[in-house]
């Protein structure tokens, strides 16, 4: 089978493993790989794509550890409002400064730190929210090191985020 090409706005935080990703994914029904996959599932290709409009965290640590949640309340204004917050603590960082971000009543929290040299320490711990699609064993917090990394790089990658969604 052909791959599925998905789109959709993503920004990922870290380098590589481990990382974080707040995605809202968006499938296109005329997609070779999607409509063979839909025809193999006994579906339309509109019911197998969903819907394009859910938010998504994922995260992924070196250990194996790992979360993927929907977030089907968060909505595009809410993801500006912290895709903001994130670029002034990306700047205030750059001058020594740190900041504490949160997304859906904490189910995802950014740590942004100075790490000197126009660099930032970001950690995140994410939380699925109680009564979500996670199963059972896998719903409790998990930490991230999300390394050091330079600040007009990330500055740049989040503004193009937020963009991609505006």
């Amino acid at each position: 089978m052909s791959p599925i090409v998905v789109g959709g706005p993503a920004l990922f935080l870290g380098d590589g493993t481990p990382c974080v990703a707040l995605v809202r994914p968006e499938l296109d029904v005329n997609d070779p790989g999607l409509r063979s996959a839909a025809e193999q599932a006994g579906v339309t290709p509109e019911e197998f794509a969903g819907p394009s409009d859910v938010w998504q965290v994922m995260a992924d640590r070196q250990d194996g550890e790992g979360r993927t949640f929907e977030l089907p309340e968060l909505s595009d204004g809410d993801v500006a409002v912290f895709t903001e917050e994130l670029l002034a603590a990306l700047s205030g960082a750059g001058t020594g400064g740190g900041a504490e971000l949160e997304l859906s009543d904490g189910a995802l929290t950014v740590t942004v730190d100075s790490a000197g040299d126009d660099r930032v320490a970001l950690t995140a711990r994410v939380v699925p929210p109680a009564g979500g699609d996670v199963p059972a064993g896998e719903g409790g917090p998990l930490d991230l090191e999300l390394g050091t990394l330079p600040v007009a790089e990330l500055r740049d990658e989040v503004a193009s985020f937020r963009r991609s969604f505006a």
